[in-house]
């Protein structure tokens, strides 16, 4: 994909590279974040506030309760995700159909 958007000069958002400076006010909040020791490594399931609110906006969206100690669980990416639930889902043997092109991560997964 990175490729072909060269070839064809356009943005390349796929693999969290874009060629373009953050938002100010973001680098300022990551930087206040750090500043107040927020810098290491979460829990495994991700920071409970943050699964608490996810639970909340769902609700309030979309009408659907989740236990944010139970069914909620906070990624640090996609390929993570994917391959969290691939290999939860899939076993040996079983056949995994994808299409092409797609992110370069899906077929070693």
């Amino acid at each position: 994909i990175g490729q072909l958007s060269a070839e064809h000069q356009a943005l390349n958002l796929s693999q969290g590279a874009p060629n373009f400076a953050g938002d100010p006010q973001l680098i300022e909040a990551t930087a206040q974040a750090m500043r107040a020791g927020h810098n290491q490594y979460a829990p495994m399931s991700g920071v409970a506030a943050l699964r608490a609110a996810l639970a909340e906006k769902a609700e309030r969206l979309y009408g659907a309760r989740y236990d944010a100690d139970e069914e909620i669980t906070v990624i640090a990416s996609a390929s993570e995700g994917l391959y969290s639930a691939i290999s939860a889902l899939v076993h040996p043997g079983d056949e995994v159909i994808y299409f092409e092109p797609a992110f370069d991560s899906y077929a070693p997964i």
